[in-house]
């Protein structure tokens, strides 16, 4: 990977939330984030499993259209949402609201296949006949015909569409959607890199786990002729900042802990070298499942230890030491952060952010 490659897309900074808060609380979080200057704002879509743990899932695709029309300037991004879970006309339905609340290169399409969701509520018939790799391909195929109004006539493995073109009378956005694949496994990134507009990686990504990612990517790009410093890395990166480290951290300990208990055992098998890039075992991992599922998150918080904490690479701590471990994301290859704040008082983390922690990356 050389540096100039990576110069072509602006380093970017963004805030990713579930969508298992209610709405009031995740708007004001989006306008917080929104005034403190980031990037974007992600919403990734929860599932019915939180309520476990005394959340509800929502619809990630109706939050975001209020949360576009609630803020200002930030990107919305879906990050992600599963074709799994709606057929790829109805994906196509829902962006055009999001493209007429968000107004003009404000919004972003996440698609992944989610298998948190596929194991939770189950893979459907799709998920009998097919892979997801196809699932997803033919999901950007339609979803991109649709929305650039061609007549569409789909027959797919996974899939059928069929519409007719838009008239040219049609009150309509007309610009192009940029559309992103979540994806952990090889197999997903390399499809990023050939058919979309760039890759979303999952929680608990390190530095070394983007290197790997960025490369399986760029394979895909180059065996389909496309150009890979056009394309965006996107990780999701747990942390919290605060002025004193100790307690800043706490934020990012019970984020990691939920996620180590959950997604990541619940992606086995693909995650196997995102662990392996954070050095962590299964064996470390377990008795964080097991504290989870007896008391709750912050349990789990507190079976992660200082050892494991700092393999998962949090941006957390002061802003300075944030600064630091932003630097070292993006000198591994990742262009687009998204930050994933949790803990005490996170309206104040997002204003601190702003305040101590932005301005170094706005001046380059």
């Amino acid at each position: 990977m050389e540096k100039t490659e990576l110069m072509s897309m602006p380093f970017k900074i963004g805030v990713l939330q579930l969508s298992m808060e209610p709405l009031q609380e995740t708007v004001s979080m989006a306008q917080a984030c929104d005034v403190a200057g980031f990037d974007t704002f992600w919403l990734a879509e929860a599932y019915p499993w939180w309520r476990k743990h005394s959340m509800e899932a929502r619809s990630s695709t109706a939050v975001t259209a209020i949360v576009a029309r609630e803020t200002k300037r930030i990107t919305i991004g879906w990050g992600i949402i599963s074709p799994y879970t709606r057929h790829p006309v109805q994906i196509a339905m829902e962006a055009r609201v999001l493209q007429e609340a968000a107004g003009k290169d404000r919004f972003l399409l996440g698609l992944g296949a989610s298998k948190i969701f596929m194991k939770e509520i189950g893979e459907g018939e799709k998920g009998k006949e097919v892979g997801p790799a196809t699932v997803m391909r033919e999901s950007i195929e339609i979803i991109e015909a649709m929305l650039a109004g061609n007549e569409v006539k789909y027959e797919g493995k996974a899939f059928q569409a069929f519409a007719p073109a838009l008239k040219a009378d049609t009150h309509v956005p007309r610009w192009r959607v940029p559309i992103y694949i979540g994806a952990t496994g090889p197999v997903l990134q390399r499809l990023a890199g050939s058919h979309s507009d760039g890759l979303l990686t999952a929680s608990i990504t390190t530095p070394k786990f983007v290197q790997y990612s960025r490369k399986m990517m760029e394979e895909g790009a180059r065996k389909s002729g496309k150009d890979p410093a056009k394309l965006d890395l996107g990780s999701v990166i747990v942390g919290s900042v605060g002025e004193d480290t100790k307690t800043a951290r706490e934020g990012a300990r019970e984020m990691a802990g939920m996620y180590l208990a959950n997604k990541v055992q619940n992606i086995r098998g693909s995650a196997d070298t995102l662990l392996e890039c954070a050095g962590l075992s299964f064996d470390e991992i377990r008795p964080i499942a097991e504290a989870m599922e007896q008391g709750g998150r912050t349990a789990a918080a507190r079976a992660v230890t200082d050892a494991v904490l700092q393999k998962v690479c949090p941006i957390a701590g002061t802003p300075s030491q944030c600064i630091e471990r932003l630097e070292e994301y993006r000198a591994s290859g990742c262009t687009h952060i998204m930050l994933e704040l949790w803990g005490d008082d996170r309206l104040e983390q997002a204003r601190l952010f702003g305040q101590k922690v932005l301005p170094h990356f706005n001046k380059k």
